[in-house]
């Protein structure tokens, strides 16, 4: 198929995009830069520099790339920035993919998979998390994502969109060739940062919060290998044939894994100390967060590759290790 990843030379797109080319898919990529990298896309994939906002553009970039399907991977998705700066996340992950949405029905386009979250859920009732749970996000980034989920069920029940809404968990790891893989400005999710102590590149780690209702008082969250998620998304095209299809699913391990259970993978896969400063809880951060992702598995046939933390930090390691200035280093 032909498949537009919006946001393709981003940390989560530029692993779907290698995903679908080993499944004998076209990506081709529209990225804007603001978070992406040129390096971290293969030369022969073609690449699209423009704005979702620009209507006309987009039309004419899934007119002319014969587009069947797209996947948008283009939010912003730091969860305290989302909190201090909600209109930058409203306009970008709600305002910019309504753009893109209009766009893909102007040219035909009515396939769509999404990259939704589970901070939709806020603080769930019952873990591990299913799908049905209640939705109640705590911060702006959740709410965005909850609202585009929202929008979606309108134009598959008024236009015949049918679209996939993947809530998956912690992103993690690397491509295991170790040649893309992990590359923010800022970084925040803790296995880079955690590397990047073990190598000296940060002095020391902040831990936020030791005092939460967990077994070492630290969170626990479900680290998903980055290129598990990526063959869900391929998985599900099977799926979005009918008309108006509406399809949710939780992606995760199912196991969680705490703060400190991170840090300590981190040290055995490196070989070096983290060291680390404990600090207060920081907001919106809910205790416990992992999946139930059984839905997934049985509807989608999907399998879980990277099943434990030390594994997926194994990766990211490779990649880290490789790269110490990552895609700078590629230029």
């Amino acid at each position: 198929m032909n498949v537009l990843v919006v946001g393709g030379a981003g940390y989560i797109g530029s692993h779907c995009v290698r995903q679908l080319v080993a499944a004998g898919h076209r990506p081709v990529v529209l990225d804007n830069f603001v978070y992406g990298h040129r390096g971290a896309v293969a030369s022969r994939v073609k690449v699209y520099d423009g704005n979702l906002g620009d209507e006309a553009f987009v039309v004419r970039t899934l007119r002319d790339e014969r587009i069947e399907v797209v996947m948008h991977f283009a939010a912003y998705c730091y969860v305290g920035e989302s909190v201090t700066d909600p209109l930058k996340y409203y306009f970008n992950n709600v305002v910019a993919t309504l753009h893109l949405l209009k766009a893909m029905l102007d040219a035909g386009v009515k396939k769509f998979v999404f990259s939704s979250t589970c901070a939709t859920f806020g603080i769930p009732e019952t873990l591990p998390i299913h799908e049905n749970l209640p939705q109640a996000p705590i911060n702006p980034y959740g709410q965005t994502k909850l609202d585009i989920e929202n929008a979606l069920k309108a134009l598959a029940h008024a236009n015949g969109l049918s679209f996939a809404a993947f809530r998956y968990f912690n992103a993690a790891g690397a491509s295991e060739d170790g040649t893309i893989g992990e590359d923010h400005d800022p970084e925040t999710h803790l296995i880079p940062v955690a590397i990047d102590v073990a190598v000296g590149k940060r002095p020391h780690l902040q831990l936020f919060g030791s005092d939460y209702p967990t077994p070492d008082g630290t969170c626990l969250r479900d680290y998903i290998h980055v290129d598990d998620l990526s063959r869900a998304h391929i998985a599900v095209f099977d799926r979005l044939g009918n008309p108006g299809a509406q399809l949710f699913f939780n992606l995760g391990t199912g196991t969680p894994t705490s703060n400190r259970e991170v840090i300590r993978a981190v040290e055995k896969v490196t070989g070096r100390k983290v060291k680390v400063v404990e600090g207060p809880r920081r907001a919106g951060d809910p205790p416990a967060l992992f999946a139930d992702s059984k839905k997934a598995q049985g509807e989608l046939g999907w399998k879980v590759k990277f099943p434990d933390i030390e594994s997926t930090v194994a990766t990211a390691w490779k990649w880290h290790s490789t790269h110490p200035n990552g895609y700078a280093d590629r230029k």
